[in-house]
């Protein structure tokens, strides 16, 4: 058992003994700005943040500083619900039809879209908010699409472009990934359009531009959603959420 001490802002030291009847101090960040649940939350996932429920809670956890009321359990019952519809109308695991019918039922049946007229609205970046409204921006509306494909059995990864976030769809038989732009209705595209398109939003000439379309781990994924709402909050100066979005990040940072 561990000892607590106070470590004034933001940390606590625990001292916890080690095999050899030592002690060792350990930092863990604690929450003053950001609400407790929601902290907590994505605390318990960092054992296991690389896999998708990981990425989902992570998510969910950073909706719940605002969005108090959200259910992680009606969220997943949403996004299960949307899977559920796609594939009952493919009777294969061919990809092509998973993937057309998934894009059939989001984009074109449900409407998820990027959110032009209000774009730096934080509740772009909610995961629950975006199932609800069916609009958000890049980064989210690729967290929709990878949370609801994968459990279709394929294989989703972000792609943490410059100013555009997308995903890449793996699959069996293709050398390269599909990459999908969720924001702009599902539309496809390859790697070299895609490292096109981040080389003109860097504005100037890349000696390797597919190098601005790595993928993103959900560490990079969750802390990319966190600097995006920092900023927003920074801009309508709320000072209290800038703080709870660092204190967040800090809870990722933890090695």
């Amino acid at each position: 058992m561990g000892i607590v001490i106070s470590a004034g802002y933001n940390h606590h030291v625990t001292l916890a003994h080690t095999a050899s009847g030592g002690c060792r101090m350990k930092f863990t960040p604690q929450p003053y700005r950001c609400r407790r649940k929601a902290f907590d939350l994505l605390i318990a996932q960092l054992p296991h943040l690389e896999q998708p429920i990981g990425l989902f809670n992570g998510a969910m956890a950073i909706a719940m500083h605002e969005m108090s009321d959200a259910s992680v359990s009606t969220v997943d019952l949403i996004i299960r619900g949307l899977t559920d519809r796609i594939r009952s109308r493919v009777r294969s695991d061919n990809v092509q039809a998973l993937l057309a019918h998934a894009h059939e039922v989001l984009f074109e049946e449900e409407g998820f879209a990027g959110n032009v007229d209000d774009y730096h609205n934080p509740f772009n970046s909610y995961l629950p908010a975006v199932l609800e409204t069916r609009r958000g921006i890049p980064i989210t509306l690729s967290l929709v699409y990878k949370c609801v494909v994968e459990r279709l059995g394929l294989t989703v990864h972000g792609i943490n472009a410059p100013g555009h976030f997308l995903v890449a769809v793996h699959h069996p038989g293709q050398r390269s990934p599909l990459i999908i732009d969720p924001f702009f209705g599902g539309r496809a595209m390859s790697i070299e359009e895609a490292a096109d398109r981040a080389q003109q939003v860097m504005g100037q000439p890349v000696a390797q531009p597919q190098l601005l379309i790595q993928t993103a781990t959900h560490r990079q994924w969750l802390l990319r959603m966190l600097n995006n709402l920092h900023g927003i909050f920074a801009q309508q100066r709320r000072p209290h959420d800038m703080a709870a979005m660092a204190e967040l990040r800090a809870a990722l940072e933890i090695p």
